[in-house]
């Protein structure tokens, strides 16, 4: 089967416009930096501060803007701050944790929005088509390193006419497979 890249995705922050405005001030823009691999979606210049119960970490804020905030961190990182991040895919936030969230102008308390992101598979219809899945399955990515190849089961397919095809896993499970910037990855099994 055909592979596809594999990315990283470092510990990141989305916000709600409001939100973003309590953080940088009435009439806040996100202010691209530098694009991403899922189109329309940048880093923007823009960071702020995580607090929680055991520490804080800085994290650059994803755009553009979204309908509720969240912040996506690896298990480890969420540990160091001492919060229980839960497996969830982007946007599925109900039973989640919150935090402090901490930016020039201001600070918000989020009462949940804390997840690691599930790792996930992007992909248009066509993609998806070719690979004979659909969005929702949930399947095994094989991924080759020259010295910790490794295959991640429990690998959700996110399907939309707007996605690029791409894997996104988080910063520990990068460091499981000994990657860094990106690889290579193939469905082995559903």
């Amino acid at each position: 089967m055909d592979k596809f890249m594999v990315e990283v995705s470092a510990r990141h922050v989305h916000l709600s416009q409001a939100d973003l405005e309590t953080l940088f001030g009435k009439g806040a823009e996100l202010h691209p930096m530098k694009s991403l691999s899922q189109p329309g979606m940048f880093a923007s210049e823009e960071k702020v501060t995580i607090k929680c119960a055991k520490g804080e970490l800085t994290a650059r804020v994803l755009g553009p803007v979204r309908p509720q905030s969240q912040v996506e961190l690896s298990l480890t990182e969420a540990r160091q701050v001492g919060v229980k991040a839960l497996i969830r895919e982007s946007g599925v936030l109900d039973g989640t944790n919150g935090c402090t969230l901490v930016g020039p102008a201001g600070e918000i308390e989020l009462p949940a929005g804390v997840i690691a992101a599930k790792r996930h598979v992007h992909m248009t219809p066509a993609d998806a088509e070719k690979y004979g899945v659909k969005s929702g399955d949930i399947v095994a990515v094989k991924v080759e390193t020259p010295d910790r190849s490794i295959i991640f089961g429990d690998t959700v397919i996110r399907v939309r006419s707007d996605m690029a095809l791409a894997m996104h896993i988080d910063t520990d499970e990068a460091n499981a497979a000994g990657i860094s910037g990106t690889a290579e990855g193939e469905i082995v099994k559903f």
